[in-house]
């Protein structure tokens, strides 16, 4: 009944707000899309589940200045508390719905398990399970073979910051400590990390997906990436100036990602960009203790400076 719940919130709320963002249904039943909420008869089309997958933190810094809803799950609203903390968007500006989450489904992955997805007629849960319906038989998959790896390793399944909470808190508990394809890049030798990033970077199209995805990368029309004046990087796709690239990108994100996994995600080559942004806020906590989004008051540690940190020995 939440989903009801935040239905009659949301329309109580719109008449003060310019909008609100959330999800309505995809082109199919395993598919969500975003939803921009203007009217109270628009907020009948909202829906919420493992299909809310889009982290809709990334329209707020483009919609600044305006009074704007948001509906969050616990990745999101992590995002939303990054942004406040670096002042791209106004807290009196923004009203938020905090849910919780038990996951969301990676459509790549059920594409990848189910035969002929595009033809479902319905999708449910049914405990650990998620049960799709094609051509009237059903086809059930273990939810932990079609999840994202941020939810097998999620320590923040609800919103974390709201100004309305709906429905009940999700108790899900982490199904491993470390992201499985952290732990294998992790145990690979430098030089078979080099490799395995060199045969990676050679299906980058630099199409910007990933960045434009991202809820933490504002730049725009300034990015390092496509200026001319200065000249800054190359447009040729070769692994090197790929790579160069998606480096750049993880550093500008060091100690401001969220990991919500909207760069990954978004890539139509289906590239594993979030291992990246997972190295190098592995390496943010170990030395500075620090994950964005979870405090709102919290130093960016590359954005600050110390005289002596407690876990950098020289």
């Amino acid at each position: 009944m939440s989903l009801d719940q935040l239905r009659q919130c949301i329309k109580d709320a719109l008449p003060d707000l310019d909008c609100v963002i959330g999800w309505e249904q995809g082109h199919s039943p395993a598919t969500a899309t975003p939803l921009f909420m203007y009217e109270k008869q628009d907020v009948d089309r909202l829906v919420f589940g493992p299909l809310s997958v889009h982290n809709l933190a990334t329209y707020l810094p483009g919609l600044k200045g305006k009074k704007v809803g948001i509906v969050v799950k616990g990745c999101d609203s992590r995002a939303v508390v990054q942004l406040l903390r670096e002042n791209l968007i106004s807290r009196e500006d923004v009203t938020i719905f905090g849910m919780g989450c038990n996951g969301v489904i990676s459509h790549k992955r059920l594409n990848r398990t189910v035969d002929n997805l595009d033809r479902a007629s319905s999708l449910r849960m049914d405990g650990d399970d998620v049960v799709v319906t094609i051509d009237e038989t059903e086809q059930r998959v273990a939810f932990a073979e079609v999840c994202p790896d941020k939810c097998l390793t999620c320590t923040h399944p609800n919103a974390m910051i709201s100004d309305h909470f709906i429905g009940e808190k999700s108790d899900r508990a982490p199904i491993c400590e470390t992201p499985p394809a952290l732990e294998r890049f992790q145990a690979m030798s430098i030089e078979d990390r080099h490799a395995f990033w060199e045969e990676q970077m050679s299906s980058c199209v630099r199409c910007y997906a990933c960045r434009n995805a991202c809820p933490m990368c504002v730049c725009r029309d300034q990015c390092v990436a496509q200026s001319r004046d200065p000249h800054w990087m190359s447009q040729e796709t070769s692994p090197r100036e790929n790579l160069m690239f998606q480096l750049a990108h993880t550093l500008h994100l060091a100690g401001r990602c969220v990991e919500c996994g909207e760069c990954e995600r978004a890539c139509p080559m289906e590239l594993p960009i979030l291992l990246l942004r997972q190295t190098a806020a592995a390496g943010i906590r170990n030395l500075f203790g620090h994950e964005a989004g979870v405090d709102p008051e919290a130093q960016i540690p590359l954005l600050t400076f110390a005289v002596q940190e407690a876990n950098i020995k020289e």
